[in-house]
């Protein structure tokens, strides 16, 4: 399919563009740059995304869907053996590859292992992004980049901070301009394949994530158990909070019920911003024991790899 601009015919390309990378290192945070508002969750907490999150980018000419994945680690149970399949898989079927790299950690062992299997994709073309620039002096990001480049054999590289917006837009001018010709894989309508229950879950963990501290975040799972919307337009959404023990149950909860009341409040102002209406959060805390261990239980949750 061709769009003219200037009198001239010029092909329409889209396709799907894989970020990955270890924890931490500013996949979510660039997935939202692009996309121009909050989509996926952020947080200091490694391993803060579980889900593959396609979020899709329109621009004249080109429509560039953005695979958020889970960052790529050495797992310790079966859910994080899960989240590395999912992020794996995403490199066997993509159009662009975007290995991202911290420009404020030395590069290791870790990134040598993800390089490996982005060298080993059939992805067309493959791009070093080396992130978080606002936070390294140049010469910090300048050895960073030398260092990230003899990782893998990629096609260019680019620096980036997607909080300051730096090299944001070129990130998307690189990536679509290697798209292949193609349709619209989404509707102009469409700008995520998540349903709001699961975008009002991943909100509600990551404000979790965001006021616990030690071992909490990465026992807790939420998921959002009904939405139902009112005739005056607002939005009653219900949701449960997993932990693993009774001790984390009461951390959540809080003094008074003032924790979880704050996460409540936190997650709901996320909420209304996305669906654009007033909404009512009913939050319960619930204890499923070792659920991190158990394959049904990631199956239930929704955070198994596709087969």
């Amino acid at each position: 399919m061709a769009e003219v601009a200037g009198g001239e015919e010029r092909p329409f390309r889209s396709g799907f563009v894989a970020l990955v990378g270890r924890p931490s290192v500013g996949k979510s945070t660039l997935l939202n740059a692009c996309y121009g508002g909050k989509i996926a969750i952020t947080s200091p907490v490694a391993q803060t995304t579980r889900r593959r999150m396609r979020a899709v980018v329109n621009r004249e000419g080109a429509q560039i869907v953005i695979v958020d994945t889970p960052g790529l680690h050495k797992p310790k149970d079966a859910l994080g053996k899960e989240l590395n399949k999912v992020a794996l898989g995403e490199l066997a079927d993509v159009d662009v590859v975007a290995l991202l790299i911290d420009a404020t950690k030395e590069v290791g062992r870790g990134d040598e292992w993800v390089a490996r299997h982005v060298d080993a994709s059939r992805a067309p073309y493959k791009l070093l992004v080396v992130t978080k620039a606002d936070v390294a002096d140049p010469k910090t990001v300048s050895a960073q980049l030398e260092a990230a480049s003899r990782l893998a054999r990629f096609d260019d590289s680019l620096v980036v901070s997607a909080r300051k917006g730096f090299n944001v837009d070129s990130f998307i001018s690189l990536v679509s301009s290697h798209l292949p010709e193609g349709p619209r894989w989404f509707p102009d309508d469409m700008d995520v394949d998540m349903t709001d229950e699961e975008l009002v879950a991943e909100f509600i963990r990551e404000k979790v994530l965001l006021n616990m501290r030690q071992e909490v975040p990465h026992s807790v799972a939420v998921t959002c158990d009904q939405i139902e919307w009112m005739e005056d337009g607002h939005a009653s959404f219900s949701a449960t909070i997993l932990v693993e023990r009774e001790g984390q149950k009461a951390m959540v909860i809080g003094k008074g019920g003032r924790m979880v009341k704050r996460i409540g409040s936190e997650a709901r102002r996320d909420v209304e911003k996305l669906l654009g209406a007033r909404c009512y959060l009913d939050l319960q805390v619930r204890v499923q024991p070792q659920w991190r261990r158990d394959a049904n239980e990631i199956r239930r949750l929704g955070y198994e790899a596709d087969e």
